[in-house]
């Protein structure tokens, strides 16, 4: 039929693509990126995913999620530096989510609640770890729960290491820890105290063991020659908060300085006054900028009265007199003698500069190699150079934190099965970064941080935990600050946003699809969504004959 000059309208192909507007570009596909958070655990906690279980409600889903990565939350959420919330989005916006406070909620209620975890079926194989701090507590919990037998071997009289001799009470009640240890032993995992392992191979053969993890800390305090004459008291950092954590009453007098810039140093001090000094200083030689503490223990720290001497060395003692020199440090963090004394007066001065760790009995071991710093050398895998003997935690060249030696206890777990099967474990690669500027966050909730409950500093004078916890209804709240970012929680933005329907619901949970034979490539769903969970993807280029190359 021939068509009038006055009809506009071209004929109708109903056998083509549906468009609108100008020649589609790019069209929407659902990512799963990497959040923040997530990134900057040293753990590997997917953070984001037991949060958003816990903005639900679904506390005990919370914990599993949780756990299948860190064992122990409680003690986590008590005595962990948060990296997490550091680098936590919504920071740009107001303040970032309090991760540490619901983390240890949780694992308080399931402390409460008594939850415990599962394990697949025995293997048949068995693995001795030496050392019952964090890092080998986190490693038997994953084989245990993967399926092995499991014995740990501890020098010392109790379970805990660190968690237990260096980290005061009242930042980690001592009933918090035991009873994280206690799930710890209910996987069916052995704990042998008091004993020292002297020949590794030796009992690795008589106990029949397939593998080993090395994870025996550094809890030797360092030392550093001081000109001393009749000098005042002199006592290692470790000493004294083993000492406090045993109930003991060490006499340091009335004045105490506390020589380092660590986060041992800040316990140290604080211990100190709680112990009865009357006047605790730290001197560090270097300053605030550049030590090693945390901000926030420094400034608790400061809060409970101590006193912090910045730039400062010791050169001398004598008696109850201390000479120092003040320091100055220049641009590139290197410090500097003045020349500049002054003498101090202390009745007992704690050394806080670090800790070591005691390997003497590994050197015995054929291929085991070690640093200049006597740390063990350890490849990829966490295997030292003598086959099925693998190390992690302070006796190798890590950084040195309750949550790192966590997160390689889970790392060697990972390693240690594969090795056991004659395989190689490989960590999943890791998703693209999303930073806050990827966000689009035309409207958020103006949602205020949940507050912990602490006890004031006046009333600071014993070991009882010094933070309380949030209680559910808060903990609910600050996990619904969470922004999920780079990670779809359905909420509909894009659904609603698009024009041409090309938004497919694909039912609770499991998020939404794209009809690209309605999609015009507008970018109305991306501009919409809040967290990034989409990203625009370029059509293949044309050939000229039209068709996609």
């Amino acid at each position: 039929m021939q068509r009038s000059l006055q009809d506009m309208s071209p004929p109708v192909d109903l056998t083509a693509r549906h468009s609108v507007g100008a020649r589609r570009t790019s069209h929407p596909v659902y990512v799963d990126l990497l959040p923040p958070c997530n990134n900057a655990c040293p753990a590997g906690e997917n953070v984001q995913a037991w949060l958003d279980a816990a903005q639900a409600g679904r506390w005990r889903q919370a914990w599993d999620i949780l756990t299948a990565d860190n064992p122990f939350p409680a003690i986590h959420g008590r005595v962990c530096y948060h990296p997490c919330e550091d680098h936590c989005n919504r920071g740009e916006l107001d303040s970032s989510v309090s991760i540490h406070a619901v983390e240890r909620f949780l694992g308080d209620m399931a402390l409460a609640e008594g939850w415990v975890a599962s394990r697949a079926p025995d293997t048949g194989k068995s693995v001795l770890v030496v050392g019952a701090g964090p890092s080998g507590l986190s490693a038997a919990w994953h084989l245990a729960r993967l399926g092995h037998r499991v014995e740990i071997r501890e020098a010392g009289p109790i379970a805990g290491g660190m968690l237990q001799f260096g980290i005061p009470a009242y930042r980690l009640p001592r009933d918090v820890l035991a009873r994280e240890v206690a799930r710890v032993e209910a996987l069916g995992v052995t704990i042998v105290l008091n004993h020292r392992v002297e020949d590794l191979l030796e009992e690795q053969r008589q106990g029949g063991f397939d593998a080993v993890y090395i994870a025996i800390g550094a809890q030797v305090g360092r030392h550093i020659e001081i000109p001393a004459r009749d000098a005042a008291r002199i006592v290692d950092a470790m000493s004294l908060l083993r000492a406090a954590s045993a109930g003991e009453t060490p006499s340091l007098g009335r004045r105490v300085v506390i020589y380092g810039g660590g986060n041992t140093a800040m316990d140290a001090a604080r211990t100190a006054r709680r112990l009865g000094a009357e006047d605790a200083m730290i001197v560090y030689h270097r300053d605030a900028g550049h030590m090693a503490a945390h901000a926030f223990e420094a400034a608790e720290a400061q809060a409970e009265g101590i006193t912090i001497k910045w730039l400062t060395s010791i050169k001398e003692m004598t008696g109850e007199d201390i000479t120092v020199e003040r320091m100055t440090i220049d641009e590139a963090g290197k410090i500097h003698p003045t020349g500049e004394i002054e003498t101090l007066k202390a009745d007992s001065v704690v050394l806080a500069l670090g800790q070591s760790t005691e390997v003497a009995f590994l050197r015995r071991v054929p291929g085991i190699a070690f640093d200049t710093g006597g740390t063990v050398l350890v490849g990829e895998d966490m295997q030292t150079g003598h086959p099925g003997v693998f190390a992690g935690g302070d006796v190798t060249p890590a950084q040195r934190s309750v949550t790192n030696a966590v997160g390689l206890g889970k790392r060697a777990a990972r390693h240690i099965d594969a090795w056991l099967f004659g395989r190689t474990w490989q960590h999943p690669e890791r998703h693209r970064g999303v930073s806050f500027a990827d966000l689009h966050l035309p409207i958020y909730d103006d949602a205020l941080k949940a507050a912990q409950p602490e006890v004031p500093v006046a009333d600071r004078t014993g070991f009882e935990e010094i933070v309380g916890g949030l209680d559910s209804r808060a903990a609910q709240h600050e996990a619904a600050r969470c922004l999920s970012c780079g990670n779809c929680y359905e909420c509909d933005n894009c659904y609603a946003a698009c024009p041409e329907d090309a938004i497919v619901k694909l039912g609770p949970g499991n998020g939404y699809t794209v009809n690209l034979d309605q999609c015009t490539g507008c970018r109305a769903c991306f501009e919409q969504c809040p967290c990034h969970a989409i990203d625009m993807v370029a059509e293949p280029a044309a050939t000229p004959n039209g068709d996609a190359a």
